[in-house]
């Protein structure tokens, strides 16, 4: 991967995980779906500034993603955007103090190692 590719590659992960960071905060000022306010949170979702915000960086994402995909093989990029999980547990710990247990960090090196072997050539 050329410093260019994983320049993409890299705004893409951070993107896609800025969106994933912005959603849940939004997700957290409507609370919790009921059956008996499932419509009316649908509804706020187009009114809430931070879910509105997750959705653009997504945006953000999905297209540096697809400027990837002109560049390098799927069969390297989807593993290396897996990088985003890892991303998503390290923001669920530092920002909303969530566990981090052994099992889940095993599983972020197992991650991590795997994009390094599918990404090197």
């Amino acid at each position: 991967m050329t410093p260019q590719e994983f320049g993409l590659l890299l705004i893409s992960v951070i993107a896609s995980s800025c969106g994933q960071l912005l959603l849940k905060l939004g997700a957290l000022q409507l609370g919790k779906v009921t059956g008996a306010n499932a419509l009316s949170h649908i509804l706020s979702i187009a009114t809430t500034p931070a879910l509105l915000a997750g959705l653009a960086a997504y945006g953000v994402g999905a297209i540096t993603y697809i400027l990837l995909l002109t560049r390098v093989n799927l069969s390297v990029a989807a593993p290396s955007a897996s990088l985003i999980y890892f991303a998503s547990v390290i923001i669920g710990v530092v920002v909303f103090k969530e566990d981090l247990s052994f099992g889940r960090l095993v599983g972020l090196g197992l991650i991590m190692g795997g994009v390094v072997l599918v990404a090197s050539r």
